[in-house]
């Protein structure tokens, strides 16, 4: 098999070369797949594989009984955890959503998604990001798959009394549970440290209690008002606690303007404190204390009217004593977005995971866990330009990425712009790569974004393979050359 070269074929061998899937040409294989994704990103395997052989070997890996999703995501885990090794930590964003697949006839082996009475059809599934403590995503931690199967059509009334009679192991609950235990197994073998944030879906007994055990920092924002242990009082309401205490400090909140809301720059007020909550079995009627940490921050006075305030209560079991530790928390919470993000680019955006045609669950949790290392890959990019734009562009480019950047630069450059031939910032290429796309700065409404940065690697990555077919093609000819003066010689 013919190994592809390039920046991607390196950026491939990093995320999958390690990977363990009973023989080396499948491995080989799997490098050369992840390749050509990341020069094509594509939901369907017919648009990134154009070469007949090349799609038919695709389709033998996707559809063969040999290799399995969770061999892939090894190799993906191990490769983030390594890349954080050199850091304090590693943030770790667990979010949970649904992946919407074709499947007419209901014979591939999906389930239940989105409104049940759209009769949606598709796969669950809840990811583990890794993100550096600057909230660059560095790789996938954990992935957990699932068809949601027999679901019934329940109010909220009658879905609350079913969920108490269900122990945790029936519940969907055991996934996000496993996530967080695959994490925590691949983390070990690095000894990283890991910071896990989660939203309100997450606010549960169960997952309280195993990211209690698990021995790693986390961050969870609270759903529900509990119960905590209060001096003299039988029962004592959290909110209620937090109101009364004084506030620490306040903060500016820039608000971008969205959907219901206004653009503003919001007055935050910061509270915290030591709690034991009082976490209740409704099941077995036990209760067993957690204690932790809460930071409250709320909008005041700056509120738009008919919107409702900026209010988010963090439970935390690191120690908050001061206003700046408070500030940390509440950042660190707001890294959590990165993984809706990248479900983003995943499914509808620069991957497209959603537009794939293949038959089984499990050759779909393959090919989408390929797409999902690509994805990654993609909102890295996206990142690095905002928040380490001074970097240079080779961190992420290869040579001739570089330079046919710089020569379709060039092309549509202003009259009074000079663009020179060294290598351009990450921040700088990321816009030149997005205005290829078709980004045009602030009309677009923010900084690039993922859907015109993978327009614009489009658009790059040709050209950038014929300035490296012709540059191979001279040094060819100038060997020959070289070598037939050489005979010259001789003779």
């Amino acid at each position: 098999m013919r190994r592809l070269t390039g920046e991607e074929s390196e950026w491939a061998t990093a995320q999958f070369g390690d990977a363990e899937l009973g023989d080396s040409r499948r491995t080989a294989r799997l490098v050369n797949m992840a390749t050509r994704v990341a020069q094509t990103p594509a939901g369907r395997v017919s648009e990134v594989f154009r070469n007949r052989a090349e799609r038919e070997g695709a389709y033998d890996l996707l559809e063969g009984n040999h290799v399995q999703p969770e061999m892939l995501l090894r190799s993906l885990a191990s490769q983030a955890v390594r890349r954080a090794a050199s850091e304090p930590f590693l943030f770790v964003s667990v979010d949970g959503s649904s992946v919407a697949l074709t499947d007419r006839n209901a014979a591939k082996g999906f389930g239940s998604v989105g409104a049940l009475g759209r009769g949606g059809r598709g796969l669950k599934v809840i990811s583990a990001l890794g993100l550096s403590p600057a909230g660059v995503p560095v790789g996938l931690c954990a992935q957990t798959w699932w068809a949601r199967t027999n679901a019934k059509s329940l109010s909220a009334k009658d879905k609350k009394k079913r969920n108490r009679k269900r122990k945790d192991e029936d519940k969907e609950t055991r996934y996000w549970l496993s996530t967080i235990d695959d994490s925590c197994a691949h983390a070990l073998g690095a000894d990283a440290k890991l910071w896990f944030l989660l939203d309100r879906e997450a606010d549960s007994r169960a997952v309280l209690l195993k990211l209690h055990s698990a021995g790693h920092r986390y961050t969870v924002r609270a759903s529900w008002n509990r119960l905590i242990k209060a001096q003299g009082k039988d029962k004592q309401y959290l909110r209620k606690w937090l109101d009364a205490q004084p506030a620490g400090g306040t903060y500016a909140l820039d608000v971008p303007a969205g959907p219901h809301r206004k653009a503003r720059l919001a007055n935050m007020v910061v509270r915290w404190g030591r709690v034991t909550l009082r976490i209740r079995d409704k099941r077995g009627r036990r209760e067993q204390p957690l204690e932790l940490s809460v930071v409250w921050t709320r909008e005041q006075g700056t509120t738009a009217k008919n919107e409702k305030p900026l209010d988010w209560v963090l439970l935390t079991n690191v120690q908050v004593k001061t206003f700046d530790q408070a500030r940390h928390i509440i950042h660190g919470y707001t890294l959590r977005w990165r993984v809706e993000e990248f479900h983003k680019t995943w499914k509808t955006g620069a991957c497209q995971v959603e537009r794939t045609q293949l038959r089984t669950q499990r050759a779909v949790t393959l090919w989408a866990t390929i797409l999902a290392a690509v994805a990654v890959r993609v909102e890295r990019l996206k990142r690095l330009a905002r928040t380490t734009p001074e970097w240079s562009a080779d961190v992420e480019l290869s040579e001739h990425e570089i330079k046919a950047l710089i020569v379709l630069r060039r092309d549509i450059k202003s009259r009074n712009e000079v663009i020179a031939d060294t290598t351009p910032t990450v921040g700088q290429a990321t816009l030149w790569i997005a205005e290829l796309g078709g980004y045009t700065g602030k009309s677009s409404g923010g900084p690039p974004g993922s859907i015109t940065i993978r327009r614009g690697l489009d658009y790059l990555r040709p050209a950038a393979k014929l300035l490296q077919i012709l540059e191979d093609g001279r040094e060819l000819a100038s060997a020959g050359k070289d070598e037939a003066a050489a005979r010259g010689r001789g003779s």
